[in-house]
């Protein structure tokens, strides 16, 4: 069993080579704009998650999807290559939820907000 720091090493090289072969290499018409987010590797360095944010529209969110998925081993054998480590980690491409709840989170506070006023508007009111 790897140490934690050694693990999160090995997800950071794993998360830039990622990357940089989705952004160089990977000549798919269906990968859309597209940002790893983040890399969670288990501690006997054997599965790797790879998070990722698409952005634009749900059809270009699964065309994404279904694009790295496709292309998995092709991905898989480039992060092989550039850990230089006895086992490659399977890799598993998880679409990062993260931006949609900030998004959600924005909306509650921004109804929150105006609720607040409101209610200072109609307090203000009583008082007068």
């Amino acid at each position: 069993m790897a140490d934690q720091a050694r693990a999160r090493k090995v997800a950071d090289r794993i998360k830039s080579l990622v990357a940089e072969y989705v952004e160089f290499r990977l000549k798919d018409e269906r990968v859309g704009f597209l940002t790893i987010t983040d890399v969670r590797v288990t501690g006997d360095l054997q599965n790797a998650s790879v998070f990722y944010t698409v952005f634009g529209s749900d059809e270009e969110r699964a065309a994404t999807a279904e694009a790295l998925a496709d292309n998995k081993g092709r991905i898989r054998s480039h992060v092989g290559k550039g850990l230089g480590i006895r086992l490659t980690p399977t890799l598993e491409f998880i679409a990062d939820a993260i931006p949609e709840g900030a998004a959600h989170l924005e909306d509650v506070l921004a109804q929150t907000r105006a609720r607040d006023e409101e209610l200072a508007r109609n307090l203000s009111l009583i008082h007068i």
